[in-house]
């Protein structure tokens, strides 16, 4: 039996659910972003009890098969931008296909419905994030990480970067190298 999870986005997430199944006495055979193969059928009870504590953490079980699927492009999309080290660039288009068992454009039209943004959309700003993430972290330059993320050059990032959240990448990095005190100074 396989149980969905919103909100499910990083490893932290995935210990918290572990801890709680742990708690409950649920068995499982998987665990990813967003979803859990459970052993047995749990009773609604347990169901319910599961549901409870996971939204003590953010987190909370998806019963509606749509939603379900909404999630489980979220967790793909986020995996593979995020976490995946693949060094060729990636086709959502194929991996969401070929993941869910659905035709694109069925997952493109109900994600819109749904979500209310596109597939692409969503995609785009994950990558900012991901690209904030890696300004922050200060270890990668801007080349490093257009090649990382797959943009084509670093000026289709910095352009990417600046319609999202209205500030270039150099920009964003002064501002937050501003925030941080360098500890022998405090």
């Amino acid at each position: 039996m396989k149980l969905f999870i919103r909100n499910m986005v990083c490893q932290r997430c995935k210990m918290v659910l572990k801890s709680e199944l742990e708690k409950l006495g649920i068995h499982y055979l998987h665990l990813s972003l967003g979803e859990v193969e459970i052993t047995d059928s749990l009773s609604d009870l347990l169901l319910n009890k599961l549901d409870i504590s996971l939204k003590h953490y953010g987190l909370e079980l998806i019963l509606d098969r749509r939603a379900q699927i909404i999630e489980k492009i979220k967790s793909i999309i986020i995996e593979k931008i995020h976490y995946s080290e693949e060094d060729e660039k990636i086709n959502f288009t194929k991996i969401l296909s070929q993941s869910l068992n659905y035709d694109y454009k069925y997952l493109s039209n109900l994600f819109s419905e749904v979500h209310g943004t596109t597939i692409e959309h969503y995609i785009i700003n994950q990558k900012i994030e991901r690209v904030k993430e890696l300004i922050i972290y200060n270890e990668l330059n801007l080349s490093e990480i257009a090649w990382k993320l797959h943009y084509s050059s670093v000026q289709h990032l910095s352009a990417q970067f600046k319609k999202v959240t209205g500030l270039t990448p150099s920009f964003f990095k002064k501002m937050t190298s501003r925030r941080r005190k360098d500890i022998s100074n405090l």
